[in-house]
């Protein structure tokens, strides 16, 4: 618990037997009050382990994909009253440590999206980030920013924090079950006018760290331009988007946010 809000980290994994142990023993147990494992039908123990560990856990029956997966473990986490969600990989990529101060922006009310920048503080080629990822990863940014008038230093980041208001208000079922869920995703907050925030994060790039290969980083980029001139399109009214144009969608459609989609002050941004 954190300032009266309820505080649940969901962990979308795959084959992460061989690091979950160490990404759970840094989460800070004393204001978590929910670990969310989602197992993507992994080919290893770490359904085991996670049962273990004491972790609520849920497994796919086959492989559904990324996004899909952390659209299982956000429906959970509203269901099981989390107020506040953070998403962190069980890889043991980022730091859990930072769990506190992520939430605390969102508890506090200043922000209603927090994300756990690799670029933020110049860390990450020092933390072992390739190279064709990072200047990748600074190109879109800089597409990205210009496209959705936004400054933020990264959105691929895979360390995020999220009000229960933002879950219930996006139409994440609408999202793409791969990759690309996590730009759509945001892509919608900025849609809906939410605020976000960010936070600079140490990386560790090792050989148990999940990655995608570098033909999966050309689909994924080739989805996020998309992503991003399909939003300037719709904003702009040439293009009715069924993204970000169309209602319904919602993880949990009992929940009082997710039946209005309402973002802050009742209504989508322009």
């Amino acid at each position: 618990m954190l300032l009266g809000k309820r505080v649940a980290v969901v962990l979308p994994a795959y084959n992460a037997e061989r690091t979950l142990a160490r990404t759970i023993a840094e989460i800070p147990r004393h204001i978590v009050d929910d670990v969310i494992l989602t197992d993507d039908a992994s080919k290893d123990g770490t359904v085991s382990l996670a049962r273990n560990l004491a972790l609520h856990t849920i497994r796919h029956d086959r492989n559904r994909g990324y996004g899909a997966n952390q659209k299982t473990c956000y429906a959970a986490a509203l269901g099981r009253g989390a107020d506040i969600v953070v998403m962190l990989h069980p890889d043991y990529q980022y730091s859990p440590r930072l769990v506190t101060a992520m939430a605390s922006m969102i508890a506090s009310g200043h922000y209603d999206v927090v994300l756990g920048s690799r670029i933020l503080g110049g860390q990450a080629r020092a933390g072992g980030m390739p190279g064709y990822k990072y200047w990748a990863n600074r190109g879109l940014t800089a597409v990205q920013n210009l496209l959705l008038g936004q400054r933020l230093s990264e959105y691929h980041t895979g360390y995020r924090a999220w009000s229960r208001e933002v879950l219930g208000s996006l139409p994440l079922l609408r999202c793409s079950d791969d990759f690309v869920f996590d730009n759509e995703m945001l892509t919608l907050a900025v849609r809906y006018g939410f605020r976000l925030g960010e936070i600079s994060c140490p990386t560790r790039y090792f050989a148990e760290a999940s990655s995608i290969n570098f033909r999966r980083s050309v689909i994924y980029g080739l989805g996020v331009l998309r992503t991003s001139l399909t939003f300037r399109l719709s904003r702009l009214g040439l293009r009715r988007s069924p993204l970000f144009d169309a209602g319904g969608g919602y993880l949990i459609p009992g929940d009082p946010v997710a039946q209005t989609g309402a973002g802050p002050a009742g209504g989508m941004a322009a």
